[in-house]
């Protein structure tokens, strides 16, 4: 399979995987109700059943009617739905059901599947609570890669993380470094043996910094950046001021004009032929490529409509959606033949039904997650798709400048 068709499902099935677990976290119950086992991929299908029907058993002791009556429910779901399976898929699976709270006093009874989650499941688990037991599954969709970031000159110095998507500014300290300029009284060779020791101690809390924060994780890290200008970065580099364990890890020196907080941010941008492979940079040069074609291009679109349109078109080359984007898309048809695709809140129950082409009365005939309807276009007709992370200023701003939907386009069109 194309490598970039594969990242595009795994992508899809993320945001799926995302869009579903959220759901979930959101449901409670009243009492300790509510049933999550986890299935790792190795476990005998009769051993999960086994564990229910001795759970199922118990369950009769508890003494609140309610509660008894809604855990033995559950568990009886959970086990019709495992006779469908004569060993878990891969990566395993996650079983919820149970009678969640839907308001006025009144319970719904629920029962999910996940599975093939992004990542194997380790071990079996049985847990039985007044919420599900999600946290697991959304430990898996943190974003893979971590790279320590440290940028320096001799006056200040910050250190702080890449994780995945995330850039996570930690700590800095300054220093105590004399300027050029000599104070008066001072030779030129005092002051110029005072200036290098306090370079040389500036440097050893430097290293102390990043040796607390790097050191722990040094095992897990992918490689560790660092940034400023010359000749600070290579002086504290040449000078083995850095931990030997931490040195073996560092994947370039990259010149940096700024070295508080933002220049993490301006480290990781230098930073991108090393790290091509890292998601964040997919993200961001999908989102340059974006404004480039709306700055100085014709093949720019963005919001709903007019991206839904060139997709219909067969015109947008790369589909760029927001991975944080909640809506709904509505289409209402009138008595007139009329039809009307909108984008709407997700939790909004009330639609006006009125055709704006005619004023007619219309009811909705369809009504899905947006980024499903996107999607199934955009596959339709081969387009890329790229799910933007908000985690970076860019991504961010497609989200809310943009309504979370642009495409670069194969060809300029009128929409």
């Amino acid at each position: 399979m194309d490598k970039d068709v594969a990242s595009d499902d795994l992508e899809k099935r993320k945001y799926e995987f995302k869009r579903l677990l959220e759901n979930y976290e959101e449901y409670t119950g009243s009492g300790t109700q509510l049933v999550t086992i986890y299935v790792p991929e190795d476990r005998q299908i009769s051993d999960v059943v086994s564990h229910v029907t001795q759970e199922h058993s118990q369950a009769a002791n508890i003494k609140s009617k309610d509660t008894r009556t809604n855990v033995t429910n559950a568990l009886a779901s959970i086990r019709a739905h495992l006779r469908y399976y004569k060993k878990p898929p891969m990566n395993g699976m996650v079983l919820f059901s149970g009678a969640v709270n839907v308001g006025g006093g009144q319970t719904d009874m629920v029962t999910e599947v996940f599975e093939s989650p992004p990542q194997p499941i380790q071990t079996f688990r049985y847990h039985c609570d007044s919420m599900f037991l999600t946290d697991p599954l959304r430990e898996m969709l943190l974003e893979q890669g971590l790279y320590g970031l440290l940028v320096l000159d001799r006056r200040e110095a910050h250190v702080g993380w890449l994780k995945g998507k995330r850039i996570e500014p930690v700590k800095g300290t300054t220093s105590r470094v004399p300027g050029k300029q000599r104070k008066g009284g001072q030779s030129a060779q005092r002051f110029h043996r005072l200036r290098l020791e306090a370079i040389d101690q500036f440097y050893k809390e430097i290293s102390e910094l990043a040796g607390d924060l790097f050191i722990p994780d040094r095992y897990d890290i992918d490689g560790i950046l660092i940034g400023g200008p010359s000749p600070t970065k290579d002086e504290f580099l040449d000078g083995n001021y850095l931990h030997h364990e931490l040195r073996e890890r560092v994947l370039g020196k990259f010149d940096v004009s700024y070295t508080d907080e933002s220049g993490l941010y301006e480290l990781v941008n230098a930073a991108s032929d090393v790290l091509s492979d890292a998601a964040i940079i997919k993200d961001k040069v999908a989102m340059e490529r974006f404004f480039k074609e709306l700055h100085q291009g014709e093949k720019a679109t963005y919001g709903f409509g007019p991206t839904r349109e060139n997709l219909i078109m067969g015109a947008v080359d790369k589909l760029l959606i927001s991975s944080d984007l909640r809506k709904d898309v509505i289409n209402i048809t009138c008595e007139e033949g009329h039809q009307n695709y909108n984008m709407v809140d997700m939790r909004s129950k009330k639609i006006d039904e009125q055709c704006p082409d005619c004023g007619k009365k219309s009811e909705v005939t369809l009504r899905e997650d947006v980024v499903k309807h996107l999607v199934e276009l955009a596959e339709y007709r081969g387009t890329e798709i790229t799910f933007v992370s908000t985690d970076f200023e860019e991504g961010n701003q497609l989200l809310h400048a943009f309504g979370g939907i642009a495409g670069v386009l194969r060809f300029p069109t009128n929409v």
